[in-house]
């Protein structure tokens, strides 16, 4: 009979440094959405060219090139379709819910642009009039950018209703 070793293989500190940090695991995100996202470019034999990026709190991959407007589609259709798909195969590989954020053609960049302009005209009504005011039912990301845009301005906000009729509504200081 063998006496067992008492002592682990690994102290908690080398498990912590062993651990990626949360920028290397976003790093990561990126490297696999983006390898995904090439081979589905090769199939689709589209020409692209990928930026990845870490923003904040997620990974972030860009593609620009040619015209790819068929995978932005109407109203961000098919880019939404093809995040969530890209989110999909990050998940399939990491065991991780992904948060990343694709972009085609700077369709993203430009909706959020005008969503900050946007916002920015309701908060200096509300700020006149001291009034609520309640914007029309957008998407998750059309909400965040709102969300953001008004707590930058000092005020604060909500999400009210059920989707697809979920909306922002921006509240006097």
């Amino acid at each position: 009979m063998t006496e067992l070793d008492p002592t682990p293989e690994t102290t908690d500190a080398e498990e912590v440094e062993a651990r990626p940090s949360r920028v290397e695991r976003l790093e990561r995100e990126g490297d696999i959405a983006a390898d995904y996202l090439e081979e589905l470019l090769d199939i689709a034999d589209l020409d692209g060219d990928l930026d990845m990026d870490v923003e904040g709190d997620r990974a972030s991959v860009s593609i620009g090139g040619a015209d790819l407007s068929q995978l932005v589609g109407r109203n961000g259709e098919v880019l939404d379709a093809l995040q969530e798909l890209t989110r999909l195969a990050v998940y399939r590989e990491t065991g991780e819910r992904s948060r990343l954020m694709l972009d085609v053609s700077d369709y993203r960049a430009e909706q959020r642009r005008r969503l900050v302009e946007l916002a920015e005209q309701f908060i200096a009504e509300v700020k006149e009039s001291g009034e609520r005011v309640s914007l029309e039912p957008m998407s998750a990301f059309e909400r965040k950018v709102v969300h953001d845009a008004v707590a930058a301005a000092g005020l604060t906000s909500e999400s009210e209703g059920a989707e697809p009729k979920r909306h922002v509504v921006i509240l006097p200081a």
